[in-house]
């Protein structure tokens, strides 16, 4: 018997109550005067408006496969059931996926199409099905759920984020998902205004990461390193530092746990439109990403990097 086997996730008992459907219904309310995230851009998506991410009601998807280049616990030795959905709430200008993000590269599926990538990819073995930027599809993804259920589905749901939702809607999600996975791109309020627009992220994200490890904690592997339940953070070094890894760091280990898995990645490359900002317009520094590795390690955290 499979380790998955084992496992029983918890968003069936949620299924099986019943509140699995009810929150479905709430999260769809909410896109009526849309605040799904902290954009609020108040339009009806319902009826087809669209506001910052540029998408109403019909959910899209770019693609769904067994991912091998996620993280080792995510990815296993199948893989990680990943479906990157399309557009994005926080429109950053250096975007490495910036032709599914911003472009809009994708396609419009029902959520029982949805249901049926899920469970095509649990059959193909991989560990947890990854959705991708999922912050502006809540509602979708969560109706889709008590089909694949009644289909089978009984692996854990990643929610791979860059970090700018709605406390609220992740309160929401409490019970659903097993693993969060937001990014956690910037300290700074004048660099997060900058390059996403955003000048709230610091706070907001900040909330947002208490919120998800109160629900799941910090990251739980089973007997053979394959993660099943917990946070797992992703903070990408900017060149010069942008990023903040030394604040990131402290409020981390301070605020959540020393235990706390954060992966520090290295693969920043200028993108999308990072030439038209110097400061980001190249690649890191092997001693940037070393300063980066250092910031966490004093600040007293030893998992991931």
């Amino acid at each position: 018997m499979r380790s998955e086997d084992r496992f029983i996730p918890s968003y069936i008992p949620l299924h099986e109550s019943g509140e699995l459907v009810h929150r479905a219904e709430r999260l769809f309310e909410i896109l009526k005067n849309c605040s799904l995230c902290p954009r609020r851009c108040g339009v009806n998506r319902m009826a087809g408006e669209s506001g910052v991410c540029r998408v109403g009601e019909s959910l899209m998807v770019s693609s769904a496969f067994p991912h091998f280049g996620e993280e080792a616990p995510l990815v296993g030795y199948s893989g990680s059931g990943t479906i990157f959905l399309t557009h994005c709430n926080l429109r950053c200008v250096f975007c490495q996926n910036y032709d599914i993000s911003h472009e809009g590269r994708g396609e419009e599926i029902s959520g029982d199409e949805l249901a049926g990538y899920m469970i095509a990819l649990m059959k193909r073995g991989c560990h947890n099905i990854n959705f991708v930027t999922p912050t502006h599809f809540v509602p979708q993804i969560v109706a889709s759920l008590p089909r694949a259920i009644e289909c089978g589905l009984n692996i854990p749901i990643v929610y791979n984020t860059g970090g700018y939702d709605s406390p609220d809607v992740i309160r929401l999600l409490d019970g659903i998902v097993d693993i969060y996975m937001p990014d956690y791109k910037f300290s700074d309020n004048e660099a997060a205004k900058r390059y996403m627009n955003a000048p709230d992220y610091p706070v907001v994200v900040r909330e947002v990461l208490k919120e998800m490890h109160r629900q799941v904690g910090t990251l739980t592997l089973d007997e053979v390193g394959i993660a099943r339940r917990g946070l797992l953070i992703r903070h990408l070094v900017m060149p010069s530092g942008l990023q903040g890894t030394d604040a990131a760091a402290r409020f981390i280990a301070d605020e959540l746990s020393k235990d706390s898995y954060i992966n520090i990645m290295e693969q920043y490359h200028p993108a999308y439109r990072a030439s038209e900002y110097p400061e980001i317009a190249r690649r890191i520094g092997i001693e940037e990403y070393h300063d980066a590795i250092r910031a966490a390690r004093m600040a007293g955290m030893t998992r991931g990097f």
